[in-house]
């Protein structure tokens, strides 16, 4: 199974710039009341979201928090014992906080996975990685810092690129400033720790509202999932794709929904989930021919 090393996950520049570590061990008080306080603010913020849905996904919180002290909530969902050597998968919802059909499709597969039937992977999933940015007074692509959590990821090139990258090519476009420094954010701390702690072998990355299939890294990509055809995007320094995908040579897929408000159906993201498992069984659980 891979391992990385903190100084692989961060890259020699950026680990100068990663400012403390985030535990993704679950917090041993106040997680019930979290949940609950998490779940309701779902229901009133997403349309036709049932915040019982979410209490029955089973979340924990870890004890990281965001910035504004909210929780960051995940749940694992292991292979089964018969299972041997399973692969991992990795699933972010919610990076960036207004992009509401990214959380709603990441509990409809949670929904999924509560049946038992996929238990060939270990699975583990993080619904909602911006909860500032979701639960502000109107929800915002950047966290409460007004950061773009997509592009503070500490890769390689983040120290050199990000800024300059942002001033010039972004027009310093405040939706997408990457941060004061690589992996400034607790949030983004957090999710480098969950790929360092779990180690998967895929990342798969939910978005809106391009409309797009997007993919990062080793591996052939799948050609679609569901209605959505790739079409790749590229990478921006400090991206998830530019981190884990080129620079620690994960597969990451990166579905862009068409609506940020407006949700696939459940059979629509049912298309989605049957491909992306066929996409993992063909290109990840098999073994690469010598």
């Amino acid at each position: 199974m891979r391992y990385f090393s903190r100084a692989a996950l961060l890259g020699t520049a950026a680990l100068a710039c990663y400012c403390g570590q985030v535990s993704a061990e679950p917090s041993s008080t106040g997680d019930a009341v979290a949940v609950e306080s998490f779940c309701r603010g779902l229901s009133k913020r997403i349309n036709n979201f049932d915040a019982q849905q979410c209490r029955d996904a089973d979340l924990q919180a870890a004890a990281a928090v965001s910035n504004a002290r909210r929780p960051l909530l995940y749940r694992d969902f292991p292979a089964a014992a018969t299972a041997l050597a399973p692969k991992r998968v990795l699933i972010l919802g919610g990076i960036h906080g207004d992009e509401l059909s990214s959380v709603t499709v990441v509990f409809q597969w949670i929904e999924l996975l509560k049946s038992g039937r996929y238990q060939r992977y270990h699975w583990r999933v993080l619904p909602l990685t911006n909860p500032d940015g979701l639960f502000a007074d109107t929800s915002t692509r950047v966290n409460v810092r007004g950061v773009d959590l997509n592009r503070n990821f500490p890769s390689p090139n983040w120290t050199s690129q990000a800024l300059n990258y942002w001033k010039k090519k972004a027009k310093s476009d405040p939706r997408r400033y990457p941060g004061p420094s690589a992996g400034s954010e607790p949030e983004t701390r957090w999710i480098v720790e969950q790929i360092q702690q779990f180690r998967p072998d895929a990342i798969v990355s939910v978005h809106a509202p391009y409309g797009i299939l997007d993919f990062d890294g080793p591996k052939d990509p799948p050609k679609k999932l569901g209605y959505l055809r790739l079409q790749p995007l590229g990478v921006y320094p400090g991206s998830l794709g530019e981190y884990a995908g080129l620079s620690l040579k994960l597969p990451v897929i990166t579905m862009e929904l068409p609506q940020a408000t407006q949700s696939p159906s459940a059979s629509q993201s049912g298309r989605i989930w049957s491909d992306l498992l066929g996409w993992l069984d063909k290109t990840i659980a098999t073994p690469a021919s010598p």
